[in-house]
């Protein structure tokens, strides 16, 4: 059985260097299918961390008419913790906004100033709401926008950062869809490439094929160094594809860690390398192989 598969190795490797053509544009198809398929998978990724981190940044900020009683906004607060949708909520009074004010402001003395000069205070008390949820902020703000807080309420801010999310949702789905699309079509010209490359390679090998035939040569042993092409070119095509991705994901990193406040892409690429290159390599030779196989199959009458 060694001796079988030993030949059955030897045989592939010189099928393919053989083919040295096909094999080339065999591989490289498969090269560029895998990298769509990666890449699909690491903008995935990449985009759902930037997702949960402008998700974590969410909240719903009500200001408070300057004469709201403090405690009818200590009211609201209590009946806002008492809804299922709400994750916490923290009060900010007008001294503490003022504060707050100043901190931010401490290198601008025109406003420092200004502030200084005036005989009140401006601002206003603010509740900072977060939901357990994305979809539970439009619950709590129709809650807001309820009659009995309409005389203490001033305004209730938290629509453009949901936006935000909405746009970016979209731009990823989108770009998924096409991507899968696309990638579903190249796969299908990589497999018609790869079934081509092991129909000619038969027809080149038919006299040889013969013999194996007459001297009782087994279907596995016939059959093998076809479907070993196979693999060879999904694995060499999954190590061309990892590399080119390692590379594109290192230098290109800095610029999406801008966008998120906790974390590194080249990071969290490393720690699932090897998972994504098992998917590279499941994808890829399965790809080869079925390929050949149904190649064989056809053109290979035994």
């Amino acid at each position: 059985m060694l001796t079988t598969l030993s030949r059955i190795i030897k045989y592939g490797l010189q099928a393919f260097w053989r083919n040295g053509p096909q094999s080339t544009a065999t591989v490289a198809i498969l090269f560029l299918v895998l990298l769509g398929f990666t890449g699909l998978l690491v903008f995935n990724s990449v985009t759902n961390i930037i997702l949960m981190d402008i998700q974590d940044k969410i909240d719903i900020s009500v200001y408070f008419k300057i004469d709201a009683p403090e405690d009818s906004i200590l009211d609201v607060q209590r009946s806002l913790d008492s809804l299922s949708e709400v994750k916490s909520t923290e009060y900010i009074s007008r001294d503490q906004a003022l504060k707050i004010f100043k901190i931010q402001h401490q290198n601008d003395p025109t406003i420092s100033q200004s502030i200084e000069e005036l005989d009140i205070n401006p601002l206003s008390a603010s509740l900072n709401i977060r939901a357990k949820e994305l979809k539970d902020y439009s619950t709590i703000a129709s809650y807001l926008d309820k009659e009995q807080f309409t005389s203490i309420i001033d305004k209730v801010s938290y629509t453009e950062n949901v936006n935000v999310i909405d746009r970016l949702k979209s731009i990823k789905n989108n770009v998924e869809q096409g991507g899968f699309i696309l990638l579903i079509f190249m796969s299908i010209v990589a497999a018609l490439i790869i079934f081509n490359t092991i129909r000619l390679a038969i027809f080149s090998n038919r006299e040889e094929l013969g013999i194996m035939r007459l001297v009782g040569a087994s279907n596995f042993f016939i059959r093998g160094p076809y479907l070993l092409e196979g693999i060879i070119y999904g694995f060499i095509g999954s190590v061309m594809s990892i590399i080119l991705t390692s590379i594109l994901v290192y230098y290109t990193a800095p610029h999406f860690n801008v966008l998120i406040s906790n974390g590194d892409v080249w990071v969290y690429f490393k720690a699932r390398f090897f998972t994504l290159f098992l998917y590279e390599l499941i994808f890829g030779i399965g790809l080869g192989v079925l390929s050949s196989y149904f190649a064989v199959r056809k053109y290979l009458k035994i």
